[in-house]
């Protein structure tokens, strides 16, 4: 059996994955009509919207701009982090949202934002990660772009539920490469074989020039050693400025897969936010140890 991108041929930027027993669920960016729209799939291909995982973002928070969820599973329920406008702060901010299903509904009480970093532009694109240990991480991004500022990925201790932030943040990468542009964004731990793997965006998200790249950390909060051969995914037939990629495994247990978005080429400078970014799928090989994407794939691959 094959397939062909992209799997999802509707709006549905920054897609965050979790797998929960045989069934993925991916959580995007707001989509006019949901805070957090949800897909479901049992194979990585065919894939389901299910309705809004998160019906009500917290009080702290402002429709209409809630970015890049992830969740993160835990013995006590499911936690979302997301991003969101905070009008207090005039900044987009992280919230925390919890659960005891990965589809929802999940809830914020909270009357303050969980990470702001208002000195530095806000904070977007909180991603989770449970290392082999059972120890747990927060990797997000602080929003410096948005107000010309230099962006770095950070990371974070949590509680082992979830909730609560432990010691300090950890500056792990800065947009020092020239691919880069103005911004590094969209991070993702990953650890395979022992070694961890922080996958991770760059450039204009709204340009043909945005591309993933990864770079190798002695831990969950580095050091970071970047990748010489970055960006590893960039814009192909079909698919410009692919990004904001989440790495899962497959149906088989063993293969690996970069799910991630990307514009129709001729969205880019033509009114891209009315056309949206669709949800793309391609396989990730190894080799000596190092990521190879093999994609953007336009034409019929085998599914996973």
């Amino acid at each position: 059996m094959t397939f062909t991108n992209p799997v999802h041929d509707h709006n549905f930027p920054d897609p965050g994955a979790l797998r929960v027993g045989d069934v993925y669920y991916v959580y995007g960016t707001n989509d006019g009509v949901h805070n957090v729209p949800l897909l479901i799939s049992m194979d990585l291909v065919e894939w389901t919207l299910v309705g809004d995982a998160l019906p009500e973002l917290g009080r702290w928070a402002e429709s209409g701009r809630t970015w890049a969820p992830e969740v993160l599973r835990t013995d006590s329920g499911y936690v979302m982090y997301y991003t969101a406008r905070s009008p207090k702060d005039d900044l987009q901010c992280l919230g925390l949202a919890v659960s005891t299903s990965p589809g929802g509904p999940f809830v914020d009480t909270a009357e303050r934002p969980f990470i702001a970093q208002t000195d530095e532009g806000g904070s977007i694109d909180a991603s989770p990660f449970t290392d082999a240990d059972g120890q747990v991480y927060l990797h997000w991004k602080n929003d410096g772009n948005h107000v010309g500022v230099a962006t770095h990925l950070y990371g974070q201790r949590l509680s082992s539920d979830g909730r609560e932030l432990l010691g300090e943040p950890v500056r792990l990468l800065t947009n020092r490469e020239p691919w880069h542009g103005h911004v590094i964004e969209a991070p993702q731990m990953f650890l395979r074989d022992g070694q961890h793997y922080l996958f991770y965006s760059a450039g204009a998200f709204d340009s043909d020039g945005y591309a993933v790249g990864y770079a190798r950390c002695d831990s969950p909060l580095g050091p970071v050693h970047d990748a010489p051969e970055n960006p590893i995914l960039t814009s192909g037939p079909g698919a410009a400025g692919p990004g904001h990629c989440s790495i899962v495994i497959g149906p088989d247990g063993d293969s690996t897969w970069m799910l991630y978005h990307a514009w129709p080429p001729d969205a880019i400078g033509s009114g891209v936010s009315a056309r949206g970014r669709r949800l793309w799928l391609d396989r990730v090989e190894w080799r000596d140890g190092s990521p190879v994407v093999h994609g953007p794939t336009a034409n019929p691959q085998p599914e996973p």
